[in-house]
């Protein structure tokens, strides 16, 4: 990952390859933006006019690189778009922070340092700009083959030196090391995604979060096919019944001595959906290694907290199968006694994330935790209802489905309160089983959520985020969100962790 440092705003000029600037959007042209002023002095004062003349604007994710001007000991400026003018008296949004120094990463892929002279007028500015520029220039190129540089094509940005006022300030050191420990954990969920199902089979992600878990003091129980069998985790079992690759369920508690609250957090991780017997149709099987990408923000989620030692009791669950058809496989019409005791009419078997999660929310539920949040790949009708980008946020309580999308919006991640309508519920009912795993199909995505809630231990505040367009992104890199696995939820659930910590959500 690209290293994040502090530099005096003073020194902006110093040594490095590249000088990033902010430009933003006014009202008669281009405007240089605080934390730029060593720069713009040694054009004279007149950087916006020479950004203007080569055709920027300030537009958001606009780029445009520059010989540096006499004085300055970095041969090319960099100048990256943040869009708007912010109010009078006010400062840059956060977020436009993130997206402009991920932008300006990206695009200084290969480049071994470059000094980030944005306005980084506060300490969460600063942690957006690094985060912004740690999560703009993540590059996945582990199977790429070797050149002569090492990797077939450009690495990362070596080197993010964030210029500030006052560096050695406890409080902007402390956003750094924030930005840094979420970052590094959003990369790695990131990496996760990403990598081929013939390499993250269940057993190996089971592997890769018990070595994080070790590193980082957090204990770790992984149960194998044998022991989901002994404890009656049909929904698990049913699922990876068809493959060769066992599933697995993973328990991660992190602890803290002075906690007062608890959390547990529910990952849906189909390391690859074929859709089982309910095969998927040519076209929509190629990203399905990207199904197990709540299970990877709940891992990553629950080693943040640890590194960041936050005061509550965070406990990940990791529902890990693969789901493909074979002779073992299970069939649309079958029946599956969950962990909870209830019956599952299997309709579809591609609707197969439901099953994993309502089992590991049952065994959630058992420890009585202060809330429960499940992040899943559910469903392509929330896609359908909410686009690529955004999430939908269902709960059992209108306080925590609040909290959660402020807390979404806060950390630059789009998000959408969605309700469960009662009247939902009538077509998940079958003549064989308690209930069916599937329903209406207008409002499927709502479905889900409702049949989730059924496993939800009595009187516990639960909420379920439906990640299925933003956790993986098929189109063109933007701001800080690369080609392929995004680590989508992993900032709202560390965010959720940290205000839970704080005793914000009651």
């Amino acid at each position: 990952m690209t290293a994040l440092t502090l530099k005096p705003a003073a020194a902006a000029g110093q040594r490095a390859d590249v000088i990033v600037v902010g430009v933003a959007k006014g009202a008669k042209g281009p405007v240089v933006a605080p934390g730029a002023a060593v720069v713009d002095e040694a054009f004279g004062g007149k950087l916006a006019a020479v950004l203007e003349t080569l055709g920027a604007s300030g537009g958001e994710g606009e780029t445009t690189k520059l010989p540096a001007a006499d004085g300055l000991k970095a041969p090319v400026v960099l100048a990256v778009g943040l869009g708007g003018l912010p109010e009078k008296d006010e400062a840059y949004d956060e977020d436009a922070l993130r997206r402009a120094a991920g932008v300006a990463a990206r695009a200084l892929a290969g480049t071994k340092k470059a000094v980030f002279a944005l306005p980084a007028e506060n300490d969460e500015a600063v942690s957006a700009i690094a985060e912004g520029a740690a999560l703009g220039g993540y590059v996945f190129d582990a199977y790429k083959e070797n050149g002569e540089d090492g990797k077939n094509g450009k690495g990362p940005l070596g080197e993010a030196a964030i210029a500030v006022d006052k560096p050695r300030d406890k409080a902007v050191k402390a956003a750094l090391e924030r930005a840094v420990a979420v970052a590094e954990e959003v990369n790695r969920s990131r990496d996760l995604i990403n990598t081929p199902p013939n390499d993250l089979t269940p057993e190996a992600f089971a592997a890769v979060a018990s070595a994080a878990a070790k590193e980082h003091g957090i204990k770790v129980q992984v149960l194998d096919e044998k022991a989901l069998a002994k404890g009656g985790y049909g929904g698990i079992l049913g699922v990876g019944a068809g493959s060769d690759a066992p599933p697995r369920l993973v328990k991660l508690a992190y602890t803290h001595p002075k906690a007062k609250k608890s959390l547990a957090f529910v990952g849906k991780g189909i390391t690859y959906d074929s859709g089982g017997i309910s095969l998927k149709p040519a076209g929509h099987n190629e990203t399905m290694k990207c199904d197990m990408s709540g299970a990877a923000a709940v891992f990553a989620a629950v080693v943040s907290a640890a590194r960041l030692g936050l005061e509550v009791n965070v406990t990940g669950w990791l529902a890990l199968a693969e789901n493909m058809p074979s002779g073992t496989a299970t069939r649309p019409g079958d029946v599956l006694r969950m962990y909870s005791g209830k019956t599952v009419e299997v309709l579809n078997t591609d609707a197969e994330g439901r099953l994993v999660l309502a089992d590991a929310l049952w065994k959630a539920s058992e420890a009585k935790p202060d809330a429960i949040v499940d992040v899943a790949t559910l469903t392509g009708a929330m896609m359908m209802a909410l686009g690529s980008r955004t999430f939908g946020i269902m709960a059992n309580d209108d306080a925590l489905r609040t909290s959660i999308h402020e807390i979404a919006e806060e950390v630059g991640e789009a998000s959408w309160p969605m309700p469960l309508p009662k009247h939902l519920q009538k077509g998940m009912e079958s003549p064989t089983a308690d209930i069916a795993n599937m329903g209406e199909r207008m409002g499927g995505g709502l479905v889900a959520g409702l049949f989730l809630q059924e496993f939800v231990g009595e009187g516990i505040s639960w909420a379920h985020l439906d990640i299925a367009g933003p956790a993986y992104n098929e189109s063109a890199p933007y701001g800080y969100t690369p080609k392929g696995g995004t680590g989508s939820a992993v900032r709202t659930l560390v965010r959720l962790a940290e205000r839970t910590a704080a005793g914000d959500l009651g």
